[in-house]
């Protein structure tokens, strides 16, 4: 399927998004009652917790960690993986049996894991490499990251955390955005990052998963 094929599919996941995004905003005017949150909670420690980490910490190779994602975001992913519109064959499985409730109840629960730093990624035992750090904060600056993701890079509503996530996971979500075979919801991502090198984008992964709060705050000195 060419590029621009692909690009005329963004319409229709914009759509999708906003009816997942709704959902989510009626339940917060009728919040779930605490014996419901606590079954998501079992539910996903059950279903979930094997990949994603009983906290929401991955420690699995190219398996993102969930602790600190928006709870909107959440809701839509499961929505596009439920519908097949995100290819993971594995995520697809899980959410296929999800009802509306559950989408709603599993990324309520997602949105109240605190936010930590996952275990680094294979090989990433050493210290990071400075020069390496430096030229993926200036590529962040560069492509305005912080405009869509926040100045903490903490994301929001439908736009997801970067800050903290797997080094490996960021590469490889970056490198299907930038061939195009990962789509968003609007071609902004594929946009932003078309042109730039392989060396480049493994720089950014890196800065982004070792991006903190203190960070953010002493950018803004």
């Amino acid at each position: 399927m060419s590029i621009l094929a692909r690009g005329r599919r963004w319409p229709l996941v914009l759509l999708l998004s906003a009816g997942a995004a709704s959902w989510l905003a009626g339940s917060a005017q009728a919040a779930a009652p605490g014996d419901a949150l606590a079954s998501y909670a079992e539910r996903y420690a059950a279903s979930c917790a094997a990949c994603h980490g009983a906290n929401g910490v991955s420690t699995q190779a190219l398996v993102p960690s969930l602790a600190g994602q928006p709870s909107f975001y959440a809701v839509t992913q499961l929505f596009l993986f439920r519908g097949g519109r995100r290819d993971n064959p594995a995520m697809t499985a899980v959410a296929q049996g999800m009802s509306d409730a559950d989408l709603r109840g599993f990324s309520e629960h997602i949105g109240k894991l605190a936010p930590a730093n996952p275990a680094p990624a294979a090989g990433a035992a050493t210290p990071p490499d400075k020069p390496a750090l430096a030229r993926g904060a200036a590529l962040a600056r560069q492509l305005h990251c912080t405009g869509c993701h926040g100045s903490d890079l903490a994301g929001g509503k439908q736009v997801p955390r970067l800050a903290g996530q797997r080094e490996d996971y960021l590469l490889h979500a970056l490198q299907g955005f930038r061939s195009a075979q990962r789509i968003g919801y609007t071609p902004a991502m594929s946009e932003a990052l078309a042109g730039v090198s392989a060396d480049a984008l493994a720089d950014l992964a890196l800065f982004l998963s070792r991006f903190n709060s203190a960070d953010a705050a002493a950018g803004s000195r």
